[in-house]
């Protein structure tokens, strides 16, 4: 899809250059993270918390509560 500025035109763009733009705003506006990536670090630390979770370690929610 080519790249398209703020004030720029869309004359050019095919059918489906055009219904691409669409979809991606439509997530966009769903979804203000849409098209973004996490870091690598990032993504291991949900990882390793969805293994803590499953496997029932980790710090129940009460106890954090108690922290606060």
């Amino acid at each position: 899809m080519p790249t398209i500025k703020e004030d720029g035109k869309i004359t050019d763009m095919t059918v489906g250059e055009l219904k691409g733009l669409i979809r991606n705003t439509v997530l966009e506006l769903i979804d203000p993270d849409f098209g973004l990536e996490l870091k690598p670090e990032v993504e291991e630390e949900l990882r390793e918390s969805l293994k803590q979770k499953k496997s029932g370690e980790g710090t129940p929610l009460e106890e954090v509560k108690n922290f606060l």
